[in-house]
């Protein structure tokens, strides 16, 4: 039987600098729950807005796969491999920060706030040789269908990373049904809902709302109105 972490929406954790406000799904910086430390191989899923112009001023990672993924505006990235990009709605961002990184990330415009996702997921390979990279996703490939955004495999669809993990994006219609069949034995999913309600099992989930999923092979949603849902497949990793 599949058994149901839920994390909802107002549950998380907030951080109101002014210039950014952070919703965090599990501990992060001064916000800490020793029952929300991670999911598996999930450690961080921020939800962003930083101000117009504003941003994360340059600072050093080590050992993690960061994902970013932008829901609205232009977001500037610029790292110590010497990487100038911005990403906007539709792109996928992967840094592999491995044996260290410095990096800064910035709202490129002056006029409007840049909402993005965070995510950090643990690697499965320390000392790696820091990278970067990013692609423009086909965004009506996710219309009423799951559309890989990520995966372990350099050669499959989507960015990659050091982790035997798999994320989603699916954009469903009112009374869609749809289901996921994992990846790799003993995985676990992570659903984040990004907007719309969704039904899964006895669980329904609002815009925000997160719930953990293990002890399964198989599972099926319903849409309940026209939503916006991210899946991340993990491993489970314990520590």
């Amino acid at each position: 039987m599949p058994e149901f972490i839920l994390h909802t929406a107002a549950s998380r954790g907030k951080a109101d600098h002014g210039w950014l406000l952070s919703y965090h799904t599990f501990s992060f910086a001064n916000y800490y729950d020793e029952d929300r430390i991670h999911f598996g191989a999930l450690r961080v899923l921020n939800d962003d807005k930083v101000a117009p112009g504003m941003g994360f001023g340059t600072h050093p990672h080590q050992n993690m796969e960061i994902i970013s993924i932008p829901l609205s505006g232009d977001l500037e990235h610029k790292d110590s491999l010497g990487t100038t990009a911005v990403i906007s709605t539709g792109d996928i961002q992967v840094m592999s920060a491995g044996s260290g990184i410095m990096h800064s990330e910035y709202n490129k415009n002056k006029d409007k706030e840049v909402c993005f996702l965070q995510i950090w997921v643990i690697p499965n390979q320390m000392n790696v040789t820091p990278r970067y990279d990013q692609i423009t996703i086909d965004q009506e490939k996710s219309n009423n269908a799951l559309q890989q955004l990520l995966s372990p495999n350099k050669e499959d669809a989507g960015v990659w990373i050091h982790q035997d993990a798999w994320f989603h994006l699916g954009n469903f219609s009112k009374d869609s049904e749809f289901s996921y069949t994992l990846k790799k034995e003993g995985n676990g999913l992570y659903v984040f809902l990004l907007s719309g309600t969704l039904m899964v099992d006895t669980y329904t989930l609002s815009a925000r709302d997160g719930i953990g999923i293990t002890e399964f092979e198989k599972l099926d949603f319903k849409a309940s109105s026209d939503l916006s849902v991210l899946l991340m497949e993990v491993p489970m990793l314990k520590f």
